[in-house]
């Protein structure tokens, strides 16, 4: 097998595009969050405003994509207009495969157009064109207006929804319909770049120059994901099934944080979901577990379309579901119903929302309007009160509009300046500026999701040590040493394309042989030491943008619930991070400032 090493430079503001080899790039860091962390650290000038049309939008995917099994995801990494500094999100569907059979191994995109526009790969042919009229659009309407999949290659559309085109800071980036580049507003640097979408369609293979080999190989994964019960879960049920289980953990976050379980936790569940409303489950492309969930949602049209009368039938439409906005639209928001969740969920993908931080939003809002900070003057008359769908639909839709309030602008640009504004920092819960996933399970996930680069239970496993070292005693350096070690290899896994999910099909051995096969030679020894350096030139990234890890806030709420660790301590916490901090340190990389002392770190709000 050849290995591509083809980068797509696109200029919006001159219409133009070049294509640049750099093996040299693909070589060292092999593609994904390796690749991306490097052209970040090339590309994006220091303390760029994410909003410039200099500040670049790039996007890798892996040399294996299309190859092997699981091997789905392509990464995107740009400055973050929500957190200000390293902006990064995962996704998958058809279009890492796309870019890929198109011959690109990575999109670097720069400049801003002066109306709106979509950029259009058909393999060699790279395109600018106008998109006027797809402006305002929802993503499903934007792909249905670019055409269908699979017609001449593999095709696949991403596009944002009005909350991108109308700079909401945690806006996402829509992919082929149900999966989403979703978290740190990327939607919302498209729409600054007046990029409505990108259109790919990739028909030009990739080139095997050691079959044999790279069969073998897919024959032992394969068995692995499909003989195996590693991933069986995420077929069954998928990830909904951890509504329950977390819930029975006391792990669950509930009503904004303030608990750990949910009463109503079973009629949300994906069990019930899956026998009520399940309707699809879906794959990406090379993947055999199809763990996309997708709900069957009926709504009822407006009686004011039939004179008054209401209609024989309902519109159906299906919604994608997963844990984590079951959690933060659900339980967080005491939303017990699940019709009232899919609706939830539904609107988020209309408008472009990563759902996450939509609930973490809502969950704030509601507690602020209930202890009289916001009242139905900065709400437009809305009463936004625990498990009231209805409201919460008509929040999001201002959030996104482009006729908002000072109030939902204010909420437009996140949780942290709406809590700075109207007061209620205590239980604004945010880490280094983003919403927090739903797992409460401990100190882990805390502390892991203040370290990691991207502040996601994804950036280091923190979850998973809470979990299976639950009834130890507490040790704070050996938290600190899996977070590092995890995040280490994790890199690895993102910069192979590798879904999370699969994580545990491809150790460390099984990469090192691929990567020959491909002509890339890591033993696993060297592939340690090269997560170590991708992790560190995230780390550098932040802290080039003024990210401080050791100023970071606890929100009080988090420290108020029991876990299944008990109620968290702030000291212990402070313990985890601070070592990690002088792991991370020790080993050559600048955290943080030599003025800045330890005492003030994690001080409560």
């Amino acid at each position: 097998m050849s290995l591509s090493n083809r980068v797509l430079y696109v200029d919006l503001s001159e219409a133009t595009s070049k294509v640049v080899e750099r093996p040299d790039l693909f070589q060292k860091y092999i593609g994904g969050a390796g690749v991306a962390s490097k052209l970040l650290l090339d590309e994006a000038p220091a303390k760029i405003d994410p909003f410039s049309p200099d500040a670049p939008i790039i996007i890798a995917s892996s040399p294996l994509t299309t190859v092997l099994p699981c091997v789905v995801k392509a990464v995107a990494m740009f400055k973050s207009p929500l957190t200000g500094n390293l902006g990064e999100t995962h996704a998958a569907g058809y279009f890492p495969s796309a870019l890929s059979l198109a011959g690109y191994s990575a999109l670097v995109i720069k400049g801003a157009s002066a109306e709106p526009v979509a950029l259009v790969i058909n393999d060699s042919d790279v395109k600018i064109r106008k998109a006027s009229s797809l402006w305002g659009l929802s993503p499903l309407q934007v792909e249905q207006a670019l055409g269908s999949f699979g017609e001449g290659g593999l095709h696949s559309v991403i596009s944002c929804g009005a909350a991108g085109e109308n700079f909401v800071h945690y806006s996402n980036v829509v992919v082929d319909r149900y999966h989403h580049f979703g978290r740190m507003g990327l939607g919302a640097i498209f729409g600054s770049k007046r990029l409505k979408a990108i259109s790919v369609d990739g028909a030009e293979g990739v080139e095997l120059t050691n079959p044999l080999t790279i069969r073998d190989y897919y024959e032992k994964v394969y068995q692995s994901i499909v003989g195996t019960d590693l991933m069986v879960k995420y077929h069954d049920y998928g990830t909904p099934a951890n509504v329950l289980s977390l819930n029975e953990m006391g792990a669950l976050p509930t009503e904004n944080f303030r608990k750990t379980r949910f009463e109503d936790a079973e009629k949300i569940s994906g069990e019930t979901i899956a026998e009520n409303r399940l309707e699809r489950k879906i794959s990406c492309a090379s993947c055999p577990i199809a763990c996309v969930h997708l709900a069957d949602v009926k709504d009822e049209f407006s009686p004011s379309h039939e004179r008054g009368r209401r209609e024989l039938f309902k519109e159906s439409r299906l919604v994608p579901y997963n844990y984590e906005p079951m959690y933060a639209l659900g339980s967080n928001l005491r939303v017990s119903d699940y019709d009232g969740l899919l609706r939830l969920i539904g609107v988020c993908e209309e408008l472009g929302l990563d759902v996450m931080t939509a609930g973490n939003i809502l969950g704030w809002v509601t507690e602020a309007f209930e202890k009289g900070l916001i009242g139905e003057g900065e709400t437009g008359g809305l009463k936004p009160v625990w498990g009231d769908s209805t409201t919460y639909v008509e929040m999001l839709r201002r959030i996104s509009s482009a006729r908002r309030s000072p109030f939902y602008s204010t909420l437009a640009r996140g949780l942290d300046p709406a809590a700075e504004k109207y007061g209620g920092k205590d239980f604004a819960v945010s880490l280094g500026g983003n919403g927090p996933a739903g797992y409460m399970t401990g100190y882990g996930s805390i502390a892991g999701t203040v370290v990691g680069a991207r502040h996601s239970h994804l950036s280091n496993s923190g979850y998973s040590y809470d979990e299976s070292n639950l009834g130890k005693e507490f040790d704070a350096e050996k938290i600190a040493d899996y977070l590092i070690e995890q995040e280490d290899w994790l890199y690895i896994i993102y910069s192979l394309g590798v879904c999370y999910f699969a994580r545990k099909v491809y150790d460390k051995m099984i990469v090192s042989k691929m990567l020959a096969a491909i002509g890339i030679e890591y033993t696993p020894e060297n592939l340690g030491e090269l997560g170590r350096e991708i992790s560190h030139n995230l780390l550098k990234y932040k802290f080039q943008e003024g990210f401080r890890m050791d100023t970071v806030k606890i929100p009080k709420r988090l420290l108020e619930p029991v876990t299944p660790w008990g109620r968290l301590d702030e000291g212990k916490l402070k313990q985890i991070i601070a070592s990690y901090i002088r792991k991370r340190e020790k080993e050559g990389v600048k955290i943080k400032g030599e003025d800045v002392a330890l005492k003030d770190l994690l001080s409560i709000r």
